[in-house]
């Protein structure tokens, strides 16, 4: 994507109501105004609170809010360029129910108080396979204990990715801390059973992956 293109997605995402971009500051310092309030201030409902992790261009977000429209939604992404997409389909299809959240992963309890989210989507999640990119990974225990703090009791996790390693260490590192695994599939369209929003919606991404042959991994699990 070229440096033009991006810097007028940029200026696009500062003029939707649906986006939001908080400095850090701003989080770090409790200061962020939504905290807590997401249904109250910016859905202006009641409704149970799901969150995309890197959520990319938005297609899972958009996607799961049209299936979902008593749930409210949010694709969380620090690269607002490619978010874009997804927060300007949503206006332009008029779905009320799903914003974007510009922001680091790492500052998710700083972002959402304790127990105000019901579910959590990691999507295609970067498996940063390399010992000292651990601490990069989605599912590694710190993420987990953050995860665990802003979600209520009974609340779920989905994981959905092309990569075997980021299923395989997942699945290993949720058994060895004793976490409910509800559902683990190791290839999604080959094997029956998987839930109906796993293999409903694909994104731009996967994609390419089913073209190459690659299987889609999808695990479902909460905390004890």
């Amino acid at each position: 994507m070229g440096s033009k293109n991006k810097l007028r997605r940029f200026k696009e995402n500062e003029t939707f109501d649906n986006v939001i971009q908080p400095t850090r500051e701003e989080v770090v310092s409790n200061a962020f105004e939504y905290k807590g309030k997401w249904r109250e201030k910016f859905f202006k409902n009641d409704n149970s609170l799901v969150l995309e992790l890197g959520c990319g261009k938005g297609e899972y977000s958009v996607n799961l809010a049209k299936a979902y429209p008593n749930k409210n939604f949010i694709g969380i992404d620090i690269k607002g360029a490619r978010f874009w997409r997804g927060a300007k389909t949503s206006i332009e299809e008029n779905i009320l129910n799903v914003g974007f959240l510009r922001s680091q992963i790492e500052l998710i309890d700083f972002l959402f108080d304790e127990n105000e989210v019901d579910e959590i989507w990691i999507t295609f999640p970067d498996p940063q396979i390399k010992y000292k990119r651990t601490k990069h990974r989605l599912t590694n225990p710190d993420f987990l204990q953050k995860y665990k703090k802003v979600l209520r009791p009974e609340g779920v996790i989905h994981l959905k990715t092309d990569s075997e390693f980021m299923h395989g260490y997942t699945l290993g590192l949720l058994s060895g801390m004793e976490e409910i695994i509800e559902y683990s599939n190791h290839d999604v369209y080959n094997n029956h059973g998987a839930p109906e929003e796993v293999t409903s919606i694909q994104t731009f991404y996967e994609k390419q992956y089913l073209e190459k042959g690659k299987s889609i991994t999808y695990i479902r699990f909460r905390f004890r």
